[in-house]
């Protein structure tokens, strides 16, 4: 791979601009696109772990989003210039050092712009229910034969609801559904599109190996086409975009960091715990990973006795707030050491072969491990946890159920019942634009009609995860309840 060619600022669909008037980069230019959209303010009142939260202090996607965007313009700077000062490649010209630092901003906004509501337990309540439904529902097709979703869609467009992604929905809204001008969605760069890319195959390509690649899906079956022109334009040919990995450092700073934080603002996790459980996890180690574990240990209570020197009611509190920036720097470092030292790997593709990330091999994978699992278990397995997942899950099964049975016949030709019809009323006009848009390339294809007849389908079930990804937290949890009646009906 080159830079030349992974840096592309092309778009789907070219436009002419004054240049002499808007001087801003193109990468410039998809900041503020992506900040003045609606998706992207969605995010304030989207999960990050604790779902439909009061407090103010607790991440949402939203300033999880901008702190992964921070981190990541970092680790561009220092990537960049360690670049440039080392020589690693000609091909890097001075330039591209900015360039980077612009589009891993924007990528670091992007991330999570797709993830339905309820965070990563909105993802796993998706993939359940179609790997539930999709042989139990039964469809009439238009040659009056009844045949469950299983046997109508292709394996792909199954793959596609049953190991449903958050990522790859990132790449379908900014690329197809924020449709303001047109089907190209907000019609960003590619090289942006293609470092928000994680995972560089398709549902069928994910397979039980260790390689980095082949763990989720990177995009549906309907954007195909888009992928496979990013892949030739930037030059990846079924491998990640370098500057993906460099994205996904910065968010794994930024969620294992927070969620310790967040942890102890909400009384999951207390400063004596938390020094305890650095100790354990360096005695665990050995003595190589202890000495870091104690050095850790140690930056903790040094901070801690600061803040009782400065009399601070809750010194626990300040000290863990400043220890989390300590180790987040500490992090940066050790992610920016890591893609220098893996330079060649990294640019010729083979990178992530055993499930590397920028943090294997580093003092930084083992804190991440420990940061991850003492998260998981004083925060994450908490009762209040618990109980908002199970009603997550309630939630968006009777969402599913009641859109998929409303979208099955939409646009048959086929009359719906009335209560289908209000139903759809509901379904967002652009997501329903976007539909007709592509529904209707279908009738134009040289397909078969049973052929036009499945991908149709696999379109209006789009549609419904569309419109529900859309949804923040608070308004799944409102229509709900405002669908069963709950306090909507009340006098």
């Amino acid at each position: 791979m080159e830079w030349k060619k992974l840096l592309c600022d092309d778009r789907v669909r070219s436009y002419k601009s004054n240049s002499s008037v808007d001087l801003r980069t193109e990468y410039e230019k998809d900041y503020h696109r992506i900040i003045g959209s609606a998706s992207f303010r969605r995010l304030q009142d989207k999960t990050q772990v604790f779902p439909l939260d009061n407090s103010d202090f607790v991440r949402t996607r939203l300033t999880h989003s901008l702190e992964v965007s921070s981190f990541a313009k970092s680790l561009g700077q220092n990537i960049g210039r360690g670049i440039l000062r080392e020589g690693k490649d000609a091909g890097f010209l001075p330039e591209y050092q900015g360039y980077i630092c612009d589009i891993l901003q924007c990528a670091g906004l992007l991330h999570d712009i797709g993830n339905p509501p309820f965070g990563h337990f909105g993802e796993t309540a998706i993939r359940d229910w179609f790997k539930g439904r999709l042989a139990e529902i039964r469809y009439e097709r238009e040659d009056k034969s009844i045949q469950p979703l299983s046997e109508i869609l292709l394996p792909q467009m199954q793959g596609d609801f049953c190991y449903f992604e958050g990522n790859t929905q990132a790449l379908r809204l900014v690329a197809k559904l924020h449709y303001l001008v047109d089907e190209h969605g907000m019609n960003l760069t590619k090289a942006l599109l293609g470092t928000i890319i994680k995972y560089p195959g398709s549902s069928l390509e994910i397979k039980k190996t260790r390689h980095t690649k082949h763990k989720k899906m990177g995009y549906y079956y309907a954007e195909r086409e888009l992928f496979a022109d990013l892949q030739g334009s930037l030059g990846t040919h079924g491998s990640r975009h370098p500057l993906s990995f460099v994205l996904e450092a910065a968010d794994d700073i930024a969620y294992k960091t927070a969620d310790i934080e967040d942890a102890v603002k909400k009384g999951c996790l207390s400063y004596g715990q938390l020094e305890r459980e650095l100790k354990n996890y360096g005695d665990k180690l050995g003595k190589g990973k202890k000495d870091t574990f104690d050095k850790l240990a140690g930056s903790l209570r040094e901070k801690y006795e600061r803040a009782l020197g400065r009399g601070l009611q809750r010194p626990e509190s300040n000290a863990i707030q400043n220890w989390v920036v300590y180790v987040q720097g500490w992090m940066i470092n050790a992610a920016t050491e890591s893609f220098l030292q893996n330079y060649d790997a990294l640019m010729d593709g083979s990178y992530g072969a055993q499930g590397e990330d920028l943090f294997t091999g580093t003092d930084g994978e083992a804190m991440m491990d420990a940061l991850g699992d003492i998260a998981y278990r004083y925060a994450f397995q908490i009762t209040p946890i618990l109980k908002l997942e199970i009603a997550a899950q309630r939630i968006l099964d009777f969402l599913l159920d009641a859109f998929v049975d409303a979208v099955l016949y939409f646009d048959t030709g086929r009359e719906l019942a009335e209560v289908q019809k209000k139903i759809m009323a509901l379904v967002s006009d652009n997501y329903i634009a976007v539909y007709r848009q592509f529904a209707g390339r279908v009738d134009e294809s040289a397909q078969t009609p049973q052929a036009k007849e499945a991908e149709k389908l696999y379109l209006r079930l789009l549609l419904v995860t569309d419109h529900v990804c859309g949804m923040t937290d608070s308004h799944a949890k409102r229509l709900y309840q405002e669908l069963n009646g709950i306090g909507y009906l009340d006098v």
